[in-house]
């Protein structure tokens, strides 16, 4: 199958291209870029991208897919929906399902149930260790010879320092990158928001940011000294931004990402008690989310990334205090980052790219994604920048609800969605 997208705008930062091309593709992958003056080639399929920007396919380095164990909340068919209306061609689930994706067949069945659901590539993150219990190592090599990109014990931080270094180690031999949830339970065990002003006067236990920062810094630390390639998952304080920019100026492998709801949201979303904006880590105070801003801007922060967390509408019914932490996000990320980051002058169109395509392949060593160069992967987001429209929780392709941002308008959203160089979604 030949495929002709015309008319729009590549932006690819890998490819050092910003500019007006036609991108051709043959069988599932970029053939050639054309110029926009020539005359179409004959048998093509034709997609007129008029308008609007043509993208490397997104990648998403952070969601939760629940299958196995909690298709009621979400299954890798119905995430990986989600991900293609978001404009996300490719997305890394998670270990944290039931059982814990702690070795080789279970990385193995994800990617099968992926390419069955024939949507979103998916690139499972296996567990570091065992159970994601933090006292024995998983099969990290065995894991990446499935398919497995890169290991974390996710929302189960690995509790000790010699445990980490043992994982780095390890790790490091098999080229997989080791992210964290940097997050010292010690100091945030039985907090629901963050702490500050507006947990006191909401009467809610708080997550100091503290809890944050002493783990990131004990994570770049443990890199330094071992040549590890450590990412620092959802990183929303001051101190991890700033630790993680003092590593980067000294040579250290450290990468970090952010997620919508922290450079959108702070503290303040809680006081209406809606279980909606409880996540972890949590949402923080303005200092916070200007610090995160200041990383994306500057450079510090290398990816955009979800943190989509679906759960049932009656867990997320219960009290506060009671309700699971997390949000779904997978469909309303672009719109967030072009409400937020591109209208608001805090970066240009080809940081936005940088941020969900090229440095996320880099990040996770995705071989022929992340860029429209002849010869890659036709995984392609198509993104008009102006496109007007409102996010309707109820209209989700996920299976879950829970999202604290139904009802917003947003200027800038993805309009279809090619992977392998086949349409698999199409705004209506």
């Amino acid at each position: 199958m030949r495929l002709l997208i015309k008319n729009g705008h590549l932006v690819d930062p890998a490819a050092k291209e910003n500019t007006g091309m036609n991108l051709l593709i043959e069988n599932g992958r970029v053939s050639e870029w054309l110029r926009q003056s020539d005359a179409d080639p004959v048998d093509v399929e034709v997609f007129d991208a008029g308008g609007c920007l043509i993208a490397p396919g997104f990648i998403d380095l952070h969601v939760h897919l629940r299958e196995p164990g909690q298709e009621h909340k979400e299954n890798i068919a119905s995430g990986c929906a989600a991900a293609v209306a978001g404009g996300w061609t490719s997305i890394c689930p998670m270990p944290n399902t039931s059982p814990i994706n702690d070795n080789a067949a279970i990385t193995r069945y994800m990617i099968e149930q992926a390419e069955h659901a024939g949507l979103a590539n998916v690139f499972p993150i296996g567990a570091i260790t065992k159970n994601s219990d933090g006292g024995e190592l998983a099969e990290m090599a065995e894991m990446k010879s499935a398919g497995a990109v890169a290991v974390s014990d996710d929302g189960r931080p690995v509790p000790t320092a010699g445990m980490m270094r043992r994982a780095m180690q390890y790790a490091r031999d098999h080229d997989l990158p080791v992210i964290d949830h940097c997050e010292d339970k010690s100091l945030s065990a039985g907090g629901v928001m963050h702490e500050g002003k507006v947990s006191l006067s909401l009467g809610l236990k708080g997550m100091p940011a503290l809890a944050e920062d002493i783990d990131a810094v004990r994570d770049i630390l443990l890199a330094r000294e071992t040549g590890a390639h450590i990412h620092v998952a959802h990183v929303s304080t001051r101190g991890a931004v700033n630790a993680v920019r003092q590593a980067k100026a000294e040579g250290v492998r450290v990468t970090c990402e952010v997620t919508p709801h922290h450079f959108t949201l702070t503290d303040k979303a809680v006081e209406g008690y809606d279980t909606n904006t409880k996540m972890a880590p949590p949402l923080r105070s303005e200092e916070h989310r200007e610090a995160v801003i200041e990383g994306i801007r500057d450079g510090t922060i290398d990816a955009i990334a979800t943190d989509h967390a679906p759960h049932h509408a009656d867990e997320k019914a219960l009290e506060f205090d009671r309700a699971p932490f997390g949000i779904i996000g997978l469909e309303t990320a672009i719109g967030l980052a072009f409400n937020e980051l591109v209208h608001k002058g805090v970066i240009g169109l080809e940081r936005l790219v940088e941020l969900c395509s090229s440095n996320p392949a880099k990040i996770f060593g995705l071989k022929d994604r992340g860029t429209l160069a002849p010869g890659s992967c036709a995984d392609v987001t198509i993104i008009d920048p102006e496109l007007e429209w409102e996010y309707d929780v109820w209209e989700t392709r996920s299976k879950s609800r829970n999202s604290p941002f139904s009802g917003w308008r947003f200027r800038g959203g993805p309009v279809a969605t090619f992977v392998g160089g086949k349409l698999v979604y199409e705004r209506p």
